[in-house]
């Protein structure tokens, strides 16, 4: 699908509210890395090889397996341990064993991170692992406080509350201080109603999307959504001049 086809907020929200933020929370695949990129395809093709293996299917039938464990469940691995009681552990090594000689360092959104005042925290549905190595191919991992992950989580993917609550209380984050910047508008659902400003991260016009279909919002993005934004980078340099009064 094109970015088109992605949600848009009816009008821009002010920056100003950003003036009481000192938490940025940012999710891992399609947020720090462009939507188009190839390395979410590739951990999909990973997550779909995995399950041929384990139930010896044929690709097509494994694929369907994946993607209806990941729409019921909000992760595969989640539906694999609840049904079929996997090791987690062989799971995330496999499908996160990938090539990430494709990403760059993007050192533009290493200088727009480190200027935001405050801390900078990882919340990803991924390994740990996968997230700093990630991270370390985008010129980024310095830039982090910590990462919490999956297993941190238990296993609970956003957008489960208690994953949320799991990470607040782990890194003392107040979420009406934070912000936080994701792909999957269904994942901000909990952080705006807990107080945290939200951001939806969406592809660049004519950029691919990776995203599945029921997980693109509509035209007009809804109402737990104060944002959406197409350039990350960009959007991060408008908030600190603003709030260095530059605007």
């Amino acid at each position: 699908m094109e970015a088109g086809e992605a949600a848009r907020a009816p009008e821009p929200a002010p920056l100003g509210q950003f003036a009481q933020k000192d938490i940025w929370v940012f999710d891992l695949d399609n947020t720090l890395y462009p939507a188009d990129s190839d390395l979410w395809p590739k951990i999909d093709a990973r997550i779909t090889l995995f399950l041929a293996h384990l139930f010896g299917l044929d690709g097509m039938s494994s694929r369907a397996l994946q993607k209806y464990y990941y729409e019921r469940y909000g992760t595969t691995l989640r539906g694999l341990m609840q049904e079929h009681a996997i090791s987690a552990e062989a799971y995330l090594d496999f499908t996160h064993d990938i090539d990430r000689s494709g990403l760059v360092p993007n050192h533009s959104l290493a200088s727009a991170i480190t200027a935001l005042p405050g801390r900078k925290l990882i919340l990803t549905n991924g390994s740990r692992d996968h997230a700093i190595r990630t991270a370390k191919a985008l010129g980024l991992d310095a830039m982090f406080e910590d990462i919490f992950d999956i297993v941190a989580a238990d296993f609970m993917p956003k957008p489960e509350a208690a994953t949320y609550e799991r990470f607040f209380e782990k890194h003392d984050v107040d979420p009406t201080r934070s912000v936080m910047f994701e792909d999957l508008a269904r994942n901000l659902i909990v952080p705006h109603a807990r107080g945290m400003t939200t951001a939806l991260v969406v592809p660049k016009a004519g950029q691919m999307d990776h995203r599945e279909a029921f997980e693109i919002t509509s035209e007009v993005a809804p109402p737990h959504i104060d944002f959406v934004i197409s350039d990350l980078e960009a959007f991060l340099v408008e908030i600190v001049a603003a709030l260095n009064g530059d605007e």
